[in-house]
């Protein structure tokens, strides 16, 4: 049986000459969406397309990142005192030009997020001072990569937790994500903090200010919030949410962007499976809260939260 070639020509709903409409009805489809895109439900601001970021090219950035800052857990395993920072020059030479290109698209497909006008040479000098961070970031990583250690007796050494605890790749995602955020290429840490989430089904927004020791044990199912901020020594199970409750709006109802709605977690806390904390309230320095408890008001500093604790507290509320 012979196969009919697909056209090479712009689809048409009349098709060639003496041949039936198209099943499609292409031209209407297609006219009725060029109006909605750039009439009826245009979410373009300058009326210029841009190219967003790439996803297969940030995943890379973030896999060569990575293995700069653990070559022989994430690199080469043959690495020596003779070509290891040959070869974590190499590597970061190739994902910071990368991450450059990255931000400067960004920049511009969104339009607003850094100065009008943006260009690459900025872009370079933004990248170059996220690179200057970067031993800072490791050392960072390097206490959660001990709280870790000290907090799971499942954990037998620090090559395990590297290359096989989900909480440990989203922390470094997180951390990395986190930093560009605080730069101002804030797409392109939100797309590097979706591969995280991604990769681990941990959601942790690169606005979130987390401190040094941080340890997510399991993992699956966290969720910790834009302006959540966690003090040093923290440890939190699968599916806890540092979520917020309320999200206020202005004089013209429009909900008000970056206003501090989600918890603050302070020193030494331990946040078990299931716990939903909401709002900006604070959780005391060295408290515990236990699975599946629902939060919506401050914790003293020491306590000790349960379901039953947390119910009678409401009802004498």
């Amino acid at each position: 049986m012979k196969r009919e070639t697909p056209p090479t020509s712009p689809p048409s709903s009349a098709g060639a000459a003496g041949r039936p409409p198209g099943r499609w009805q292409l031209d209407r489809i297609v006219a009725e969406l060029r109006t909605s895109r750039e009439e009826t439900h245009s979410i373009r601001r300058d009326g210029e397309a841009r190219r967003a970021p790439s996803r297969e090219v940030l995943e890379a950035i973030l896999d060569g990142l990575t293995e700069a800052l653990f070559p022989r857990h994430y690199g080469r395993s043959d690495l020596d005192g003779e070509n290891i920072d040959y070869f974590v020059g190499h590597t970061l030479s190739t994902a910071l030009d990368s991450l450059s290109a990255q931000i400067h698209r960004g920049a511009l497909f969104v339009g607003d997020e850094l100065e009008p006008g943006f260009a690459h040479e900025e872009a370079i000098e933004l990248t170059r001072g996220f690179a200057a961070q970067l031993p800072q970031v490791r050392g960072l990583l390097i206490n959660d990569l001990r709280a870790a250690f000290v907090g799971d007796p499942a954990a037998r050494n620090f090559p395990e937790i590297l290359i096989g605890y989900p909480g440990m790749t989203a922390v470094i995602h997180h951390r990395l994500a986190h930093l560009l955020y605080q730069i101002g290429a804030r797409l392109v840490a939100r797309l590097m903090s979706e591969i995280a989430h991604t990769r681990t089904g941990i959601d942790i927004h690169p606005g979130a200010r987390i401190g040094s020791g941080f340890f997510i044990d399991h993992g699956t199912g966290v969720v910790i919030g834009e302006t959540a901020i966690i003090g040093n020594n923290v440890r939190v199970y699968q599916a806890v949410t540092l979520g917020a409750r309320h999200f206020p709006t202005d004089d013209e109802g429009l909900v008000i962007k970056g206003d501090a709605r989600h918890p603050i977690v302070e020193d030494d806390v331990v946040i078990y499976a299931g716990a939903t904390i909401l709002g900006r309230i604070t959780i005391g320095r060295g408290s515990t809260i236990g699975g599946n408890v629902w939060l919506t008001k401050d914790v003293p500093p020491n306590s000790v939260v349960t379901q039953a604790t947390a119910r009678n507290s409401s009802s004498g509320a």
